[in-house]
Formats: C-alpha cells, structure tokens, sequence
C-alpha cells in the first residue's frame, strides 16, 4: 500500500482530447494551417504542448511560438468545455483521499492548466498539482525533476511512491525517479504500446487501479 500516489493528468485522471483537439485546431486555422483529427492530436499529446504544436504545424511553414501563444490563449478559454473525469476516477481520489494518501498530479501540461483544471475537478482532493514549468530549470517528464520536487513536497520517500500515467513517458519518468509505476489502459495510449514500451503493471478500469495501491 502506497502513501503518497502522483497520477498523470491527461489520459489519466481526465480526458481532455476533445479541448486539445478544438484548440490546436483554432491555433491552426488562424494562421491557414490544415486542420488535425481527433487520432492525430492523440498521438501528438504526452511530450508538453510545445511538442503538440510541432507536430501539428508537421512540414508546414509557421512560426512555432506564434501559434504556440495562439494555441495557449484559446486553451486558456476553454480547457474546461467538454473536458471531463473519467468513469470512476472522482470515487478513487475521494477513497484514497479516506484512507490517508497523499495525492498528487503531474503533469507536462502547462503550469497554468494543470493547476486550473485540478481545481476545477478535483478540489480539495489533491496536495500538489504541477506542470511544466522548465522556465524555472524543472526539466519536464521524463526526466525525474518534476517528480522529485512533488516527492520532496510531499515529504515522500521513492519506496512508498508510486506514479500513474497513461504514457510510455510516464513510465520512462517513473523509471528515471527510481519509483514503482502503474500504467492506465484507458488513456490515450492503449495497452499493446504501453507493454511494449516496459509497463510491467496495467490497471483496466478505476476500481482495479484502486485494489492496486
């Protein structure tokens, strides 16, 4: 039984694909760039939303931070309108929360999301709720930085840890903090590619997840 548990938000603890999707496409259209597909942007999430623009610009002629700013000032405005938990995460948070965890989420997201989006679905579930924030030398996932700073807020030692992602960069994050690591199969990753990538404990529904720290 694990005392202090850091999810992943995107894919993890919320699917947020459909506002990632509207807003980097609003970014694309005002600058004439071809549109993304739903399975596009999904395959594009998990490395921080810079790399997502990137991906999306693909070939293009386009200024990376223009449409970076573009992409941030409509996410800002509605990261919260078809975003939503899914099934059966709220009843996980709110049982762990009974049981004494400590609760956590880590994310590549922008700083400024995270944190509003946290609040917005989680409050008063959660100890931490950090994203990127490399401006500040914290080197995003996978390298452990981020993850070290929650732990050594949290005052949690690598034994009784255990990070929750969707991603093979979430399983990289834990396996460079030297922590255990579960991988959700209902993210934006599915289970093939998350075994292929090294995950070594899978949960397929909350309730598993649950039984599983």
């Amino acid at each position: 039984m694990y005392k202090t548990i850091v999810f992943d938000l995107d894919g993890t603890l919320l699917d947020t694909l459909d506002d990632l999707t509207s807003s980097t496409n609003a970014a694309l259209a005002a600058f004439s760039l071809p549109q993304r597909t739903k399975a596009e942007v999904q395959s594009f999430v998990g490395n921080g939303i810079k790399n997502l623009i990137r991906r999306a610009i693909g070939a293009h002629d386009a200024d990376l931070e223009a449409v970076l700013a573009a992409f941030r000032a409509h996410y800002q405005d509605h990261c919260e309108d078809l975003t939503k938990p899914y099934e059966g995460i709220l009843d996980l948070l709110r049982a762990l929360r009974a049981r004494g965890a400590k609760l956590a989420v880590l994310s590549n997201k922008a700083d400024f999301a995270v944190k509003r989006l946290a609040d917005a679905y989680f409050y008063g579930l959660l100890d931490e709720a950090v994203g990127e924030n490399e401006a500040l030398g914290i080197r995003k996932k996978p390298a452990p930085d981020a993850l070290y700073t929650v732990m050594e807020k949290l005052s949690a030692s690598r034994e009784e840890t255990v990070y929750i992602g969707d991603s093979d960069v979430d399983i990289q994050t834990a396996r460079n903090a030297g922590v255990d690591c579960i991988s959700v199969t209902w993210g934006f990753r599915d289970e093939r590619f998350l075994c292929e990538n090294g995950a070594t404990k899978l949960a397929r529904t909350a309730e598993e997840l649950l039984r599983m720290v």
